[in-house]
């Protein structure tokens, strides 16, 4: 994407943003989503940081938390180091993006700035985890670095807090939040991809295909829409726990302040009164016993329902327990909050003084405990003791503000069996999966039936923050608990992918594979250049060798595999759409038909480009020593053309198994791979041409597949590389494990070569010259 908003119309000095583009996935960097920026420098170039009076001073000051940047010196304060000596404006402008996401909530780290081959114009690349929001810290950063360079006279000191404060803003707006979050990154660390589904919002796929589920906030698709619609009505689930032996609080709806009042001496004082489907405890109104006080309370709970409930006030401190899977993984106590008088100063005074002071209290998600407020419980709770806002307390009298605070004292280690128990039974009664149970009792670490407590609420979706971060106490694993009640299969969160690239011949190898995928019983999705395709049916007639149309694919969940093609250009502008794949194939290389393209003029960056796919291919157990040592992984394959010395010299980046194939059987680089065994009758594999048969090479071990002249008419007498492209499709098939006898019939029945409709057909000069016939 162009912009040019940033063009220098006055001769100034400038960091102009050519060119802008989002690579969502694996790329030539990094395995992780990043932004590409192509920045003209002009005549900054000319002016290191270390030539310019005040920049270092500047960006230091503005910046101070830059000094953890450890940079290419490997050590705390390394990237300031290099400002001091003199670096780059690109090379500032990749950290200080970095940083400047880092303070307003987005994790990063990968940064790169590298020079092109025009002087004064380089690639920057950062972490992106949200194209907008990364975007917007690039732009903020530019302002920054040109603002501490001083050359603008006019130019005031850059409003960092005010930069980071937008970026928070966006990132509360439309990153994940902190449960989902939590959710994500555990079941990143074991292994199971994420696809966000909205571009805001919190609903994300965890796995592939047929293999994934969703999740939003901390529900899940396992979570009935019933069993919370039962949750938010209040009665109805308190009628269905006492009928099946959990302890409520006796209570019932009421229609009026009197019919309150009538309510509350029926079931004795004191009393509480909530709305009926409120949640965040707003509305809720604890111990009381004037009947102007539950007249009044019901006005205000009606304010945050649709009724309201009144219910036998339970003596106790009222606690949050976190059930997964009927298993009680985290559970916290809530506190009261209150001031102390010191003769001078009013109850709004004291609660800003005393409680919200607390830096662990706050608006964000940083923060553990919520800012206290005098709202209409709150003030309630104080009219009771004699007071109003105003009030200024004597010295040395304590005023209680808040009965139950923030749930968040992590009290899990503490919480009794039998409790734990009642907890997941009302869980399960309600039908939630999981659930946060509110239950009062004076002391969780007692029996239930010896203090006689009650579970006061079951709540559907329930916020994680405060077991993530509490208070006091240890954050617990509450995502990795909802990863493995979702996937309790180590293996069951991904399908089998092949990702094709090369110069030529892709599509005709993402259509073999993805017919022999299909015919081996999967339910395979494939897109290419030639459309996109669900089993034999055709859903998209437009060019989907695209990151979109293989998103798309993976998002399916009646796909049980995938066969994606990948182009040069899809790769080097858009990334992989997926992270790990079970067979990635390299056809073959020509890199003239990219010289010129998006800056590439050497072999080496043709390399670094193809090698993507390579980089992807899902490793063996040795290649993944202890970095996934609790996950169990299928072995992936590196399939690639031993004709071609770029692919052998990139086989040793391969982290899986590597199957060459040739239609020359004698090549050394086939020879010397087979004798490479493991063991000592086994040896690596290839697909060859031998005597006019495709064979699979094992080691010393031949097996003959299929005679050319057994294939369709025209295919055994039509160039060598479509026979290299049948032998990349049953190389493929075998490292995908389909019998030899189903990869033998899917060709045979293929009617590869009865057409040639395909683009790179078409527009292959060289196909015409290597005519050749190999039976």
């Amino acid at each position: 994407m162009s912009n040019n908003s940033n063009s220098d119309n006055n001769g100034k000095k400038d960091l102009k943003f050519l060119e802008i583009r989002h690579l969502n996935g694996p790329n030539i960097w990094t395995y992780y989503p990043a932004l590409e920026a192509i920045v003209d420098i002009g005549e900054l170039e000319d002016f290191p940081s270390d030539t310019i009076p005040g920049f270092y001073e500047r960006l230091s000051s503005w910046l101070p938390t830059l000094i953890e940047h450890r940079c290419s010196y490997e050590e705390r304060g390394g990237f300031l180091r290099r400002v001091k000596e003199g670096t780059w404006p690109c090379h500032i402008l990749e950290h200080v993006t970095l940083e400047l996401q880092n303070l307003a909530g987005m994790r990063g780290g990968f940064g790169r700035a590298r020079e092109t081959s025009v002087r004064g114009v380089y690639k920057v690349v950062v972490s992106a985890w949200h194209a907008e929001i990364t975007r917007s810290a690039l732009f903020s950063a530019r302002e920054l670095v040109l603002a501490a360079m001083g050359f603008d006279p006019d130019q005031k000191p850059y409003d960092v807090k005010g930069a980071i404060e937008r970026l928070r803003d966006m990132v509360d707006s439309l990153w994940l939040g902190p449960s989902t979050a939590c959710i994500v990154d555990a079941a990143v660390a074991r292994n199971i991809p994420a696809i966000r589904l909205l571009s805001k919002g919190n609903l994300v796929q965890l796995g592939h295909g047929a293999h994934s589920r969703y999740i939003w906030t901390a529900e899940t698709d396992r979570t009935p829409a019933i069993a919370e619609s039962i949750s938010r009505d209040k009665d109805l689930t308190k009628t269905l726990l006492r009928s099946c032996g959990v302890p409520v609080p006796e209570g019932r709806s009421v229609a009026s302040p009197e019919d309150a009042w009538q309510a509350a001496k029926e079931i004795g004082l004191p009393v509480v009164v909530k709305p009926c489907d409120g949640n965040h405890g707003r509305g809720v109104f604890i111990e009381l016993s004037k009947r102007e006080e539950i007249e009044s309370a019901y006005s205000m709970a009606l304010q945050e329902g649709s009724g309201v409930l009144v219910e036998q006030y339970i003596p106790g401190t009222e606690h949050r327990l976190l059930i997964v899977g009927e298993q009680l993984v985290a559970a916290t106590r809530g506190d009261s909050v209150s001031i102390i008088g010191d003769g001078v100063s009013t109850i709004t005074e004291l609660i800003d003084n005393q409680i919200n002071s607390d830096p662990r209290r706050g608006t964000t998600e940083d923060h553990p405990l919520n800012m206290i407020r005098l709202d209409s419980a709150a003030q309630m709770e104080i009219a009771n003791q004699g007071y109003t806002s105003h009030s200024i307390v004597p010295v040395g009298i304590k005023v209680l503000i808040q009965r139950n605070g923030n749930h968040a004292f992590d009290v899990t280690d503490d919480v009794h069996p039998s409790i734990a128990k009642t907890a997941a039974l009302a869980a399960r009664i309600v039908g939630l999966d999981i659930a946060g149970i509110d239950l009062v009792v004076s002391d969780a670490s007692r029996p239930f039936a010896e203090q006689g407590g009650a579970v006061v609420e079951v709540n559907a979706g329930p916020s994680l923050l405060m077991h993530i971060k509490p208070a006091v106490g240890k954050p617990r694993p509450v995502g990795q608990a909802i990863v493995d009640h979702l996937f309790p299969d180590q293996n069951h969160s991904r399908i089998p992918i092949v990702g094709i690239t090369g110069s030529y011949g892709k599509t005709t190898v993402a259509h073999l594979v993805a017919r022999l995928l299909t015919l081996s019983g999967k339910r395979t999705g494939l897109a290419c250049s030639s459309g996109l395709y669900l089993d034999h049916k055709q859903i998209d007639k437009s060019d989907s060798a695209k990151w979109v149309a293989a998103n798309r694919t993976l998002m399916n969940r009646t796909v049980e595999a995938a066969v994606f093609e990948n182009g040069f250009d899809a790769i080097l502008q858009e990334g992989l759409a997926y992270d790990s794949c079970q067979v990635g194939v390299v056809t073959n290389v020509d890199p003239a038909l990219y010289y010129g393209h998006h800056g590439i003029e050497t072999l080496k960056q043709v390399f670094t480009v193809l090698r993507t796919q390579i980089d992807v291919v899902t490793p063996t157990a040795a290649a993944v020593g202890d970095v996934l040592k609790d996950v169990i992984l299928p072995t992936g394959a590196a399939v690639l053309n031993a004709q071609e010395s770029m692919l052998i010299e990139m086989s040793e980046l391969c982290h899986g198994e590597v199957i060459y194939f040739s239609c020359d059987p004698d090549l050394m680089a086939i020879n010397e791979h087979r004798q490479r065994g493991t063991g000592p009758t086994q040896g690596k594999r290839a697909v060859i041409v031998r005597n006019g048969r495709i064979v699979l090479a094992n080691g010393s071990d031949e097996m003959p597949l299929i005679k050319l002249a057994d294939m369709q008419p025209a295919v055994g007498n039509r160039a060598v590389r479509e026979v290299e492209h049948v032998l990349a499709a049953v190389g493929a098939a075998w490292a995908l494990g389909i019998a030899p006898d189903l990869i033998r019939l899917g060709i045979e029945t293929s009617g590869l070569g009865q057409e040639k409709s395909k683009p790179e057909y078409q527009n292959s000069q060289k196909e015409q010259e290597t005519q050749g016939n190999l039976i």
